[in-house]
Parts: structure tokens; C-alpha cells; sequence
């Protein structure tokens, strides 16, 4: 920080103190005030900025220890040094009780003095720089992918906020791509734990002969190809989160063992002899009924119980259809940037076409096609041929439709390919003028 940057404010009865400091400070290029008494000292506090304030302590009315809290009132991280002709240590301890950074005695030294300043300013600009770190590792925690403003997505957000603020276990129901591990994200980075860890286990992606190395660690030669020792995702997880993806899948064994450890917080690793403690939170996820396979005897009572305290289900896209268009919005701005392209939005075709579409793959499978989209658009719009829906070729993995659905579709289809000519949307549909009218009205289609 530079001299012109930093405000000093002297505040001393005796004019002699206050006109050398004011002159001395001033030459080394400080932005100087000064002010006789207690009074005069708060109304400049009010009218500018100080950043460091320096106060005699025996003046006249208001002394400076009792001026130094009123200051702290005002402004609580202004730096105070204390002024005093009485070198007590009472004085000098109680000012730094009060927050004072430091004292001096008269007669002033300002050789010291300045040194003083010089290391109040460097703890300062200190502070701000953490206030600033502070303040972008808040923006990069910020799980901005969460989009939707449907009722459905207003409840999770509420129920996001309300149990982030404790430290409660979780579980997230949903379909596959509707998001789960970013609404884990998103608890755990509103929570307290945010400036720690959040790992993540995906359950169904390690067999079961890593799963509890990879959970719980191991010392070096535990095993065959154990060469190091290796910290396990719950002990990374220490004052922070871990998240279980796909819970479900977890292999009967392997719940006794993460039952145990949600509950003491304590394990051992693989070939160890010491007791690990780790203060986690635990967030689970899965997309299967894990009451059927309770009820099948696949899945723990208990761990089911411990784990689904508070349970949040995500809504499928086919049930917060309105909140497609700004996905969709969202994701091309996403890709245009990342892929420095300048694309201005999609055709209402485009939109309508994905707006009646089921979306069976959810928030992932749009995102795909937005970014597919803006990989193979060649105008300034969107339209419905760049727009590819693998999961409507049907096959296996074709999820199950409403009828509602299916006429939705068809009928929006029929109407895109006879360029929105009713009379021969009807021919096509062989139902009557009227019933098409009715249709578009019903289902809100739009050209």
C-alpha cells in the first residue's frame, strides 16, 4: 500500500505533538488529520476515512481509552495506537485489551513511531488481502449450475439452505442427471465446513476390493503394490464433507464397516495399528429404492436410518419443464464462452422442441445436447436440427412416458414439420381443425 493510500489521524490535546506528528507523517507522504480532542476526533471519524488512528490517552473529557472504543464502534478494524506520557503498564495493557495494535510513550520517538506505522500498514493490507481471498474462495465455492425457478426447484433450494446451516446427515433421492452431487456441493459449501474438504466416493465405481483401501486407507505394505501409506477419503474428509454417490451400491460388508465409522468417526487403516479420528459430515446420494432393498435385505436397516435423516428428492425434468428454456440458456452461454463462440440464443422452434421433449437423461442429457449444439451450429440461432436427442431414438434404456407426453410430443412434431399449417397438421393427425387448436392451447406449444 502506498503512503497516499493510508489515512492518519492524530489525536492529542497538546498542539506541539499534534503539529510535529502531523508534519512528520505529511513529508513521508501520508494522508495526515489531526484533531485536538476526543469530540473533534469523532467527527472527523464520521466526515472521512482513516485507516489508522493516533490517540493520547490523558485528554481532557472523553479519555483516549474510552475514545478507543467509541472508534472501535464506529469503524471495528481501524488501527489504534495509544499516546501516553504515563508508561503504566495498567494503561498500556488495558489499551491493548480494548484492541489497540500498539503503544508508544512520550516523548515520541518518530523513528519508532514510523516503524510502528509501516507495521500496522503491513498487517493491514494483510487483512484485506485475506478479506479479498476470503471473498474469491466464496465466489469459486458458489455452485452456480443450479438452475430453475419452478416451485419444485424453490422447495430443494429452501430445503439446500435450511439443513446446510447444520450438521445433519443428508440423503439425495433423484433420477440419474438430475444433479445430485451439486446440491451436495451446494450444502456443503453454504455450511461451516466450506473451507474444507468435500470429497467424494462414488460407491459404484471401485471394486470391491478397493472400495475400503480407497475409504479408509492404508499403511505402507499392507498389501501386495502397498508401497506408501495413504491417507483414506474419510480422513481427507476432516472437517469438511464427504459425499457418497450411489450409496446403493455398496456392497453388504462395506456398510457394516461405513456404519461404524459414521457413527465413533473413528477407523483404522488397512495394516494399521492406530485409531484415526476424523470429524466428517456425511452426504449420501442414490437414484435406487433403498427401502426395497432394505426390505430385500440388501441394504442395513440401520445405515439407512443413520444415513437418511434428512432426505431431499430432486424433481425430473419432465416435472419442472418450465425451468428447461432457462437450462438451456444457461448452458449456451457456458459453451459459447468456453468455446469463444458468439451465439445469440435458439429459434422458438428450438425451444418448443425442447420443451416438449421428456428429457429422460434430465439436466445432464440437456447439457450434452446444448453443448453438441453449439459445437455444430454455424448461425447466430439454435435451431431444431442442430439439436440432437440420442434418448428419443428409443431402444432399452427409453424411459417410460405419459400418454400426455407422447401426444405432447407427437402433436409438437407434426406441427414443426408442416411448418405450424394447421389444416395439414390436421390431415395428418386425421382429428379436426378445432382439436389442434385445442391441443396447442392445452399443451401451451408455441411456434
Amino acid at each position: 500500500m502506498n503512503p497516499q493510500d493510508i489515512g492518519i489521524l492524530i489525536v492529542d490535546d497538546e498542539f506541539s505533538v499534534r503539529d510535529s506528528l502531523y508534519n512528520w507523517f505529511a513529508a513521508d507522504g501520508y494522508r495526515v488529520g489531526a484533531a485536538e480532542n476526543a469530540n473533534e476526533a469523532l467527527t472527523k471519524l464520521q466526515e472521512s476515512h482513516w485507516d489508522i488512528v493516533l490517540l493520547d490517552i490523558k485528554m481532557p473529557g472523553m479519555d483516549g481509552i474510552e475514545l478507543q472504543k467509541r472508534i472501535k464502534e464506529i469503524k471495528k478494524d481501524i488501527i489504534t495506537i495509544v499516546i501516553t506520557a504515563f508508561a503504566s503498564v495498567d494503561t498500556a495493557i488495558q489499551a491493548l485489551k480494548d484492541g489497540a495494535y500498539d503503544y508508544v510513550c512520550k516523548p515520541i520517538d518518530p523513528d519508532e513511531l514510523s516503524h510502528l506505522i509501516r507495521n500496522a500498514i503491513d498487517k493491514m493490507a494483510l487483512l484485506t488481502e485475506n478479506v479479498a481471498l476470503r471473498e474469491r474462495v466464496d465466489e469459486l465455492f458458489a455452485v452456480d449450475e443450479i438452475v430453475g425457478s419452478t416451485p419444485a426447484m424453490n422447495s430443494v433450494l429452501k430445503m439446500v439452505a435450511e439443513v446446510a446451516k447444520s450438521d445433519s446427515t443428508v440423503m439425495i433421492r433423484g433420477e440419474s442427471g438430475t444433479g445430485k452431487e451439486l446440491i451436495a456441493k451446494a450444502i456443503h459449501m453454504n455450511s461451516n465446513r466450506r473451507y474444507f474438504p468435500l470429497i467424494t466416493m462414488n460407491c459404484g465405481a471401485y471394486p470391491e476390493s478397493l472400495i475400503e483401501s480407497e475409504l479408509f486407507g492404508h499403511e505402507k505394505g499392507a498389501f501386495t503394490g502397498a508401497q506408501y501409506t495413504r491417507k483414506g477419503k474419510l480422513e481427507m474428509a476432516d472437517k469438511g464433507t464427504i459425499f457418497f454417490d450411489e450409496i446403493g451400491d455398496i456392497s453388504t460388508k462395506m456398510q457394516i464397516d461405513i456404519l461404524r465409522a459414521i457413527e465413533t468417526k473413528q477407523f483404522y487403516r488397512l495394516g494399521g495399528s492406530k485409531e484415526i479420528t476424523s470429524n466428517f459430515r456425511v452426504i449420501s446420494a442414490t437414484n435406487k429404492d433403498l427401502e426395497q432393498l432394505v426390505k430385500q435385505g440388501e441394504f442395513r436397516e440401520d445405515l439407512y436410518y443413520r444415513l437418511n435423516v434428512f432426505m431431499i428428492t430432486l424433481p425430473p425434468i419432465r416435472e419442472r419443464i418450465d425451468d428447461v428454456t432457462r437450462l438451456a440458456e444457461y448452458f449456451l452461454k457456458k459453451y459459447c464462452q468456453s468455446m469463444n463462440k458468439n451465439i445469440e440464443g435458439f429459434t422458438p422452434r428450438a425451444l418448443e422442441r425442447m420443451r416438449s421433449y421428456s428429457w429422460p437423461g434430465n439436466v445432464r442429457e440437456l447439457r450434452n445436447v446444448i453443448e453438441r449444439a453449439v459445437v455444430v451450429v454455424r448461425g447466430k440461432l439454435i435451431d431444431v436440427e442442430e439439436l440432437s436427442f440420442p434418448s428419443s431414438q428409443g431402444g432399452e434404456n427409453q424411459r417410460l412416458q405419459s400418454l400426455q407426453d407422447v401426444e405432447r410430443r407427437h402433436i409438437a412434431s407434426v406441427l414443426d414439420q408442416t411448418g405450424w399449417n394447421i389444416t395439414r397438421a390436421a390431415e395428418v393427425l386425421k382429428v379436426d381443425r378445432v382439436t389442434i387448436y385445442n391441443k396447442i392451447k392445452k399443451y401451451d406449444l408455441k411456434k
